[in-house]
């Protein structure tokens, strides 16, 4: 499995005026605007950081998800949610050639968890011998930052002023979450209750 993002986020959907407030940065010089890239870079490790462990996308954007082999034979679970539409569904030869799957051939399952691609009336087409399938769609709770859900918006915010107070100590943290974010984050993770299956 290869999952692509088609599309990033726009540096202008970083809520880096918020950070700043929240760090308690002065603002009025001539260098207001000097951390800003800095600013930013935190913002997308805490976004890749909540994303990583929620697989929710939170920013709207496409991805390509690359499979040489279905997890079952009538639907395929999405690695991001939630899903807002599947754009297409191709399927790859051996030697790279794509042919594209008719839409009616396949629906989206939506779910805020474990979105599903399912064959409509049975199973999903049969991947070619050697070759891929590659699924497109897009997934995100918003185009805007001020539309996403509070509390993954704050845990964002929390992350990203930790990154930054502890920018000099880096290698020397442990890789755990803040308790404050984990209990932000804690309703939107995605707890496996059965093994396996593309349920």
């Amino acid at each position: 499995m290869m999952l692509t993002e088609e599309t990033g986020i726009a540096e202008a959907a970083l809520p880096v005026a918020q950070l700043k407030d929240h760090l308690r940065l002065g603002g009025g010089f001539a260098d207001d605007g000097l951390q800003d890239g800095l600013l930013a870079g935190y913002l997308r490790a805490a976004i890749g950081a909540i994303e990583g462990r929620t697989g929710k996308a939170l920013i709207a954007r496409r991805f390509r998800l690359e499979l040489a082999a279905w997890r079952g034979t009538q639907a395929q679970a999405l690695p991001m949610a939630p899903v807002s539409a599947v754009v297409s569904v191709t399927l790859r030869d051996a030697d790279g050639q794509g042919t594209a799957v008719d839409p009616a051939a396949w629906r989206l399952v939506p779910d805020l968890h474990r979105p599903r691609l399912a064959g409509r009336g049975g199973c999903l087409p049969a991947i070619p011998e050697e070759g891929s399938v590659e699924i497109v769609f897009d997934a995100g709770f918003a185009a805007a930052w001020a539309d996403l859900p509070t509390d993954l918006a704050q845990a964002v915010i929390l992350l990203a002023a930790e990154f930054h107070e502890r920018r000099h100590e880096m290698g020397l943290r442990e890789a755990a979450l803040p308790f404050g974010v984990m209990s932000l984050i804690e309703r939107w993770r995605n707890v496996r209750l059965l093994a396996g299956g593309g349920r």
